[in-house]
């Protein structure tokens, strides 16, 4: 993506007044963004809107179970393309609506939009992480989102490199190396919840994505 294109995209995300996220409320995008959406980007990315807005919307009380398949799979369509293409620069974390928006993120935005969307479904933030590891076979940095069922079991990892959500065990493929949440920042160890360091914002790029959420959140046309 050219840099003309990047704040393009990032113009029109700031008009975003989309996020309705009072506890009692359902989600809501405005016909407005919709209808603003769809001139600047296409039908395709306001039905992707669309479908995210129906996504959060699902009922809280199914099973955690359900909603990792229905999240993982989601957003698991949305094309790989490595930030240096997709935002003119090597590391870059989207908000799940630049990830929409554009249809395009790495494994960082993948795992960022899994876990926003769980926590908006009524999934504790205790049991999610989102984490960092080595993919060995690729011999390469890699980030999946776990789900930890309780503090006794392994977790399940939502990835997109395979679309099965698969225990930990399992996944041998991958090395943990530390995960965070909005509550704090974990060393990782191959099973269990590994030791905390202290807390997620001492992470740049955590504080990066939560204040443009933030501005997302607030911003109204």
């Amino acid at each position: 993506m050219q840099w003309t294109r990047k704040l393009r995209v990032k113009t029109a995300i700031t008009l975003f007044s989309c996020w309705a996220l009072v506890a009692s409320a359902a989600f809501e995008i405005s016909q407005q963004i919709l209808t603003h959406v769809e001139r600047e980007y296409g039908g395709s990315a306001r039905e992707r809107l669309e479908r995210w807005q129906k996504l959060l919307n699902t009922p809280k009380d199914i099973p955690d179970e359900r909603k990792l398949m229905m999240v993982n799979a989601f957003f698991n369509e949305t094309q790989f393309i490595p930030d240096i293409k997709h935002w003119g620069q090597e590391d870059y974390w989207a908000t799940p609506v630049e990830l929409l928006v554009t249809n395009g993120g790495d494994c960082e935005d993948y795992s960022i939009a899994k876990y926003f969307a769980l926590r908006e479904m009524g999934v504790p933030d205790d049991k999610l992480r989102i984490t960092y590891v080595k993919a060995l076979k690729l011999n390469q940095a890699h980030m999946v989102l776990a789900y930890y069922p309780d503090q006794s079991k392994e977790p399940l990892i939502l990835d997109n490199l395979i679309q099965e959500i698969r225990s930990g065990s399992e996944r041998d493929d991958l090395y943990p190396i530390y995960s965070f949440n909005g509550d704090g920042l974990w060393l990782s160890k191959q099973r269990g919840l590994g030791k905390r360091v202290g807390q997620a914002n001492r992470l740049d790029q955590w504080n990066d994505l939560n204040t443009r959420m933030l501005q997302q959140l607030q911003t109204r046309l």
